[in-house]
């Protein structure tokens, strides 16, 4: 199994979802964050002062999926995110040793 953590812009949220979902991936973990990169922030006007935005805000996905839909989700996530501007975001791919179930008790495969 691994987990796939991918930050994205927040309006490319509904677009990453509808198509992991065409890929069978059943949940995801969806969190609002706020970072910087190369893309660095940005300076912005408020009540006739200007201030710098560092952290921009971001959505991080994150799901975890069988070794067989890892390039696919990749792939997938590339398509759809991409905008080709700076601070599309990135993709980690990392492995999860075991997952269980809360309410049933199943575990890795039959868990995600």
């Amino acid at each position: 199994m691994k987990k796939i953590e991918a930050i994205i812009k927040p309006f490319k949220l509904d677009d990453v979802r509808e198509a992991l979902g065409d890929l069978g991936v059943a949940g995801m973990t969806v969190t609002e964050v706020k970072g910087f990169g190369r893309q660095k922030g940005h300076t912005e006007l408020y009540r006739g002062a200007e201030y710098m935005v560092d952290f921009l805000p971001k959505v991080k996905v994150e799901v975890v999926v069988s070794e067989e839909l890892v390039d696919n989700c990749i792939e997938s996530i590339l398509e759809v995110a991409r905008t080709g501007k700076i601070g599309d975001g990135k993709i980690f791919v990392t492995d999860v040793e075991r997952a269980i179930r809360i309410r049933t008790g199943d575990q890795n495969d039959e868990a995600i």
